[in-house]
């Protein structure tokens, strides 16, 4: 009798899992994005124990998830398959590529590892020449389209956090795998030019559905607060060619483009802070939608951490030295949105830990 209630509580352990495994949320690497640009964002304002402790934990989070995607492409390749075709879900795959990238940059930067940062920023190349052409690939062929309402969200923007996201990686590294600092740099200056353009490009869908269609609560998720996040890693991204000029005659002949372009992009996300705090309160204080963990809210947090780096990035790239001390009021607000999000995760998995265990607990009995 002993031995059968082992074997049912392992039996239900194993289906614990496999329905982790086959429910995994397609934009959950958005935590390793979140906590690696909240420890980037900390060394640069030299919080650099903090740091270190945020890369400690970065790390097997990543390969967890990595773990658990691999896992699910094995066992469940159409309920992947489905996901990466849906227009509202299949974006969120491009949170591989970004979590890659802003982990290969926080090993390189934080914990002064080049070799692990080499080795992801060949997997986030892979991952976004993948993801990238496959994702759009597919939502255009296929026959039956949702309307824009349906289809568009904040996480399209991803693509352009992904393709930033490389080119930043790259500038980190200078030359990996022993290429040459030009190509490597010119490389960098292609993929921020196209991350910008996708940029302009998606934006314009989400204003217009914004603006022009009926916007119910449910729809108005955290990833939207990647509209100030695109934006602020494009001129983390611009910020950081500028400072690379140094290196490679072809950015010195950008130089004037890149400056008045990265301003404009920082212009346009610190335009978007105050209306996404508005649609929040909108949200949850006149409409009263409940708060509960989702871990969407990573999408949020990644935007705040990034709008601080870029912010601190962009007084040394123009120079302009008072946008620093906008950098370090911002940090402690990214901070405590980490901290809520990483407490709203571990409570959700522990909540649904008990429940689980409950639910053997009176089976068996």
């Amino acid at each position: 009798m002993a031995l059968e209630s082992k074997e049912h509580v392992q039996d239900k352990g194993d289906r614990f899992w496999t329905t982790v495994v086959a429910d995994l949320f397609p934009g959950y690497f958005a935590a390793v994005m979140a906590t690696g640009i909240v420890s980037i964002a900390g060394q640069l304002l030299e919080w650099t124990h903090l740091a270190r402790v945020l890369l400690y934990l970065n790390v097997p989070v990543y390969v967890a998830l990595a773990f658990l995607t691999l896992a699910r492409l094995v066992r469940f390749p159409r309920r992947l398959s489905a996901d990466f075709a849906d227009h509202a879900r299949g974006s969120g795959f491009f949170t591989t590529v970004a979590g890659t990238c802003v982990l290969g940059s926080q090993c390189l930067l934080v914990g002064e590892r080049r070799d692990a940062a080499e080795i992801l920023f060949a997997i986030g190349l892979a991952l976004w020449l993948f993801v990238m052409y496959g994702f759009f690939t597919t939502v255009i062929v296929r026959e039956t389209k949702p309307t824009l309402e349906q289809g568009i969200n904040g996480a399209w923007l991803i693509a352009t956090v992904a393709t930033q996201s490389v080119a930043l990686l790259a500038l980190a590294v200078r030359g990996p795998f022993g290429w040459p600092e030009e190509a490597v740099a010119f490389g960098a200056l292609v993929f921020f030019l196209i991350g910008c353009m996708l940029y302009l490009a998606i934006i314009t869908l989400i204003f217009y559905r914004f603006t022009f269609l009926p916007l119910a609560t449910a729809a108005l998720t955290p990833p939207y607060w990647i509209n100030m996040g695109a934006v602020a890693i494009s001129t983390l991204a611009g910020s950081t060619l500028l400072l690379a000029q140094e290196r490679s005659p072809l950015l010195a002949s950008f130089a004037p483009f890149l400056k008045g372009f990265t301003l404009f992009f920082w212009a346009a996300g610190t335009w978007w802070i105050p209306l996404l705090v508005l649609l929040g309160v909108w949200r949850h204080v006149v409409r009263r939608h409940p708060f509960a963990y989702d871990p969407q809210y990573w999408g949020m947090v990644f935007p705040l951490g990034m709008y601080t780096a870029a912010t601190f990035r962009l007084s040394q790239a123009l120079p302009y030295p008072p946008l620093a001390a906008i950098a370090k009021g911002f940090y402690p607000l990214a901070l405590v949105a980490w901290f809520a999000t990483a407490l709203g995760w571990a409570t959700s998995l522990a909540i649904r830990k008990r429940k689980g265990a409950s639910s053997v607990a009176s089976q068996i009995n």
